[in-house]
């Protein structure tokens, strides 16, 4: 399973990054069998958040530090460099851009975008 990592480097400049996430087996649920789980994440809390459609934003950094689930429809997202991404459901974006120029987001295709944004500690 592969997430996008938003960040910014030492001259405020965004990029994406693949990150690829690693699983153990274990039984998380007895008396489930076991699957596979990822190391743990210390989140503070989350949002539900709903984009209308063709909401457009300029470039702006990431408010926390925070994991972004797509729900449904399409977001595109661009870095201070240019490059571009599309987000659709079951896409993650770790957003760590937290200082810089930031990315832009928009929503696509003329139709709402739903996600979850968990706050990271």
């Amino acid at each position: 399973m592969n997430h996008i990592r938003i960040y910014t480097d030492q001259d405020g400049e965004s990029h994406f990054e693949e990150i690829e996430t690693e699983f153990k087996m274990e039984i998380y649920a007895p008396p489930a069998p076991e699957f596979g789980i990822s190391e743990p994440t210390s989140a503070a809390r989350y949002v539900m958040v709903r984009f209308p459609p063709n909401w457009d934003s300029e470039l702006h950094p990431s408010p926390r530090r925070q994991l972004f689930i797509m729900l449904s429809g399409m977001l595109q997202s661009r870095t201070s460099g240019g490059k571009v991404i599309d987000l659709e459901p079951g896409d993650v974006a770790l957003m760590e851009d937290t200082t810089g120029k930031g990315h832009t987001a928009k929503a696509m295709n003329g139709k709402e975008v739903r996600a979850i944004m968990v706050h990271l500690d």
